[in-house]
């Protein structure tokens, strides 16, 4: 299941399909990746603070999220973890034209259970497997949430790949795979700077060149379906002056 957090001032919805209350109250409706649960709880905050408008939030993997978008369900705004399901939603006529807007950028690390796990370097010479100790490597969807992708991505260019394959515990998204090792249910996983910094169970031990991977970066639109008259004022404030120090302070970069 989605790993989600309930904010003060933004309401998160259930995930599903049969929805139709979400419109209730709500002036605004945000599907957004799940590693931006923290910092965009804040952001929504903020958003109700100054303007008086509601955002109701709801968090899982992206491409569950694009998936339900495709599918009907009622988004206002997508936020995705990867360029791809926002291509992909606009090429299935699901996205607004000319509402793209990449907003955020995020670092891929390697994450340990505790706080006194010692550094390695990730590179080809690093003995995963043997760090796990018959343990999981824990990470989202290698073939379909963004950080499980990056992350597979990253391990098949160091060479790691096939090795550690076998001993992969995947996640339905990113923050169940930092839940995971937080837990100490797996005592290694891959994750994104930031979601390592929302939790102090966890150590990071590397953080994967960015040569490794394609750049992890984090756009948003609005949806063709949305009839919310506060869609594009939310969407301008998530990349406004009041809504950078909120992502900076949580380890993103802000793109202009």
């Amino acid at each position: 299941m989605p790993l989600v957090r309930r904010p003060v001032l933004a309401t998160l919805m259930a995930l599903t399909l049969a929805a139709a209350p979400l419109r209730a109250g709500a002036d605004v409706t945000v599907f957004a990746a799940a590693s931006l649960t923290t910092a965009l709880d804040r952001v929504a905050a903020a958003w109700t603070a100054q303007t008086g408008q509601t955002a109701t939030l709801s968090y899982a993997g992206s491409s569950a999220l694009a998936r339900q978008i495709q599918q009907g369900a009622p988004a206002d705004i997508f936020i995705s973890a990867s360029t791809d399901w926002i291509e992909a939603l606009a090429a299935s006529g699901d996205l607004r034209p000319g509402t793209r807007r990449d907003i955020l950028g995020n670092r891929l690390v390697l994450i340990a259970h505790g706080p006194d796990a010692p550094p390695v370097t990730l590179d080809a010479t690093l003995d995963l497997p043997a760090l796990l100790r018959g343990g999981r490597l824990a990470m989202a969807l290698v073939d379909a949430v963004p950080a499980g992708v990056y992350g597979k991505a990253a391990l098949t260019h160091l060479g790691l790949w096939d090795a550690v394959a076998p001993q992969v515990a995947q996640a339905d998204n990113v923050r169940a795979a930092l839940a995971f090792v937080a837990r100490a249910e797996a005592p290694l996983g891959i994750v994104y700077a930031t979601d390592a910094a929302a939790e102090d169970r966890v150590t990071v031990i590397g953080t994967f060149p960015a040569d490794s991977h394609a750049p992890i970066t984090y756009p948003a639109a609005i949806t063709a379906q949305s009839d919310s008259p506060q869609a594009h004022a939310f969407l301008a404030f998530l990349a406004s002056d009041s809504a950078r120090p909120i992502w900076q302070d949580h380890g993103f970069t802000v793109l202009d």
